[in-house]
């Protein structure tokens, strides 16, 4: 029977009597419930935390039926069912200053319909607390508080202080009931994207135990290699027919597009659910996950800081740092990787260090390919084309071609984003090169403003050194005198030397020379 795929079903309860593909997680979520109190779980978005928080709200109502067959069946020999207080975030817009008492107050009305109101509770925060004590009054049993995606409002308020101010006012008040209300609570699990430390949730609840990047809990959301191979394994036959690869041809797509999320430091290679299971529905390969939202405020706050993208492949940082977000004070390393854009790719113990890189293509090209637009001359679809035709002209050797299509992406570039203008185009180069690479060999290294790069195809290898109000001939010069095409001497393939200058005044390529490898040290026209 053909398997049924839950792209966008966050209810456990459908996907479980609806009959769709679902891996077991229950063993965990047993850990999870039976190990302690208040938690809080950061995971980027289509990661499978709606789904989550729907197979807790299943398990503490009771519904022994929708576990059968799963392992919490047999782990759990009581089904007590507890009052369930269950707030989603994720279901409303957030651009207005109604827009949250909005969505909160629709969710107290209903639960006071159950459990009762009194007048004299009349803001969220009073409101909260009194239907928490009322469930446990009303039904013997502790409450269970479950809040999906707590920080969707800071998140679409970033960039707009007061709004940003109006909601966590609104939210500290609100959230801050939790622990004044500890006797009456079983299990409490807020899940979101981003920890935002000022906001009362993790500094007034300072009794959330944060398991973010608590190795037991790693892979509770996402999907590993070994459950791919023990539960797909006839589908992944099933592709590789579907798109004229081979098996092992298909793991190793499969590997390439869309695992490498690390979310602690022992933690297996996990793989994005959604992009997984549209590869798996649609039986080809695709960006899902990138398509289905853009990072526009991660782009922003990269402008914003002024940021050099080079660093992106070489960051390193501290638990401190990934594990808060700051309001008045993001940090864009914070926030990319809270958002999934980079993730866990090493960690120095001696020093308590972090490695962070992408996790996989679909990530990389994808937000690569979305900078571009907001860097260089040329919107989002002709940005893809251009892409092409760099390459092209690289494999087919018209080097002439190429820096000429080059200039065209500094043309007309904005004053704002021009003002720090080596950074400027030294981000421009590195997209343009970094896009380059996902087709042929690139590499990219930087050193007190300069830059050099060697650039390989089957045919061609382009040794190129570029310079900021210098001369092409300068940096020509630097190629041979420091060597740089050394490494092609006895290559087969045609080795060029490109030395490139960039005017700060006219804020472009203005000049290139090209000359062609001959011997060991020297480059002729």
């Amino acid at each position: 029977m053909e398997k049924k795929y839950p792209i966008g079903i966050q209810s456990f309860e459908k996907v479980r009597e609806g009959d769709y593909f679902y891996i077991d997680k229950t063993e965990l979520v047993y850990q999870l419930v039976q190990g302690g109190q208040y938690y809080f779980l950061g995971r980027p978005r289509r990661f499978g935390k709606s789904l989550l928080v729907s197979t807790l709200e299943a398990y503490f109502q009771g519904r022994k039926d929708l576990f059968k067959g799963l392992a919490m069946e047999q782990l759990e020999q009581e089904w007590k069912e507890y009052p369930v207080l269950h707030l989603d975030l994720n279901t409303q817009k957030y651009e207005y200053e109604t827009s949250l008492d909005e969505i909160l107050n629709d969710t107290l009305c209903r639960w006071e319909k159950l459990y009762g109101a009194n007048p004299s509770e009349t803001g969220a925060g009073l409101r909260f607390q009194g239907v928490i004590r009322r469930a446990f009054e009303t039904t013997g049993r502790q409450v269970v508080i479950l809040i999906d995606e707590y920080d969707k409002p800071l998140l679409q308020a970033i960039g707009n202080k007061t709004l940003a101010d109006d909601y966590r006012a609104t939210l500290k008040a609100f959230y801050g009931v939790v622990k004044s209300c500890d006797p009456y609570i079983r299990f409490t699990l807020l899940t979101g994207v981003s920890k935002f430390s000022k906001v009362s949730v993790f500094s007034d609840l300072n009794n959330l135990m944060d398991i973010s990047m608590d190795n037991r809990f790693a892979t509770l959301c996402g999907i590993t290699e070994e459950e791919i191979r023990r539960h797909l394994d006839p589908e992944l036959h099933q592709l590789a027919a579907a798109t004229g690869l081979t098996y092992e041809e298909t793991c190793d797509k499969l590997r390439e597009m869309y695992d490498g999320y690390h979310f602690s430091r022992l933690s297996p290679g996990l793989y994005n659910p959604f992009s997984l299971l549209c590869t798996f529905a649609r039986m080809e390969f695709g960006s899902y996950w990138f398509e289905t939202g853009t990072p526009t405020f991660l782009v922003e706050l990269l402008q914003r800081e002024r940021y050099d993208l080079y660093r992106m492949a070489h960051v390193q940082t501290t638990v401190e740092v990934l594990n808060n977000a700051v309001p008045s004070n993001l940090s864009s390393i914070a926030m990319l990787y809270q958002a999934g854009y980079l993730t866990l790719k090493g960690y120095d113990s001696r020093f308590g260090l972090y490695q962070l890189g992408f996790p996989n293509r679909e990530v990389e090209e994808g937000f690569v390919n979305f900078l571009l637009p907001n860097y260089a001359h040329v919107n989002e679809a002709e940005g893809r084309f251009q892409i092409g035709q760099f390459v092209h002209e690289v494999e087919g050797g018209d080097i002439d071609a190429f820096f000429l299509r080059l200039q065209s992406f500094f043309a007309d570039t904005p004053y704002e984003l021009a003002r720090d203008r080596e950074l400027h185009y030294q981000n421009i180069l590195f997209i343009v090169f970094k896009l380059i690479g996902f087709y042929v060999q690139v590499e990219y290294h930087t050193s007190e403003g300069r830059i050099d790069l060697v650039l390989q195809t089957d045919r061609f290898v382009y040794v190129m050194e570029f310079k900021l109000d210098g001369t092409a001939e300068e940096a020509l010069r630097q190629i041979e005198d420091k060597h740089y095409a050394r490494p092609f001497v006895a290559d087969t393939r045609r080795v060029f030397c490109v030395g490139v200058n960039f005017s700060s005044e006219t804020r472009n390529i203005d000049r290139w020379l090209v000359k062609h490898l001959q011997a060991p040290n020297e480059c002729h026209p």
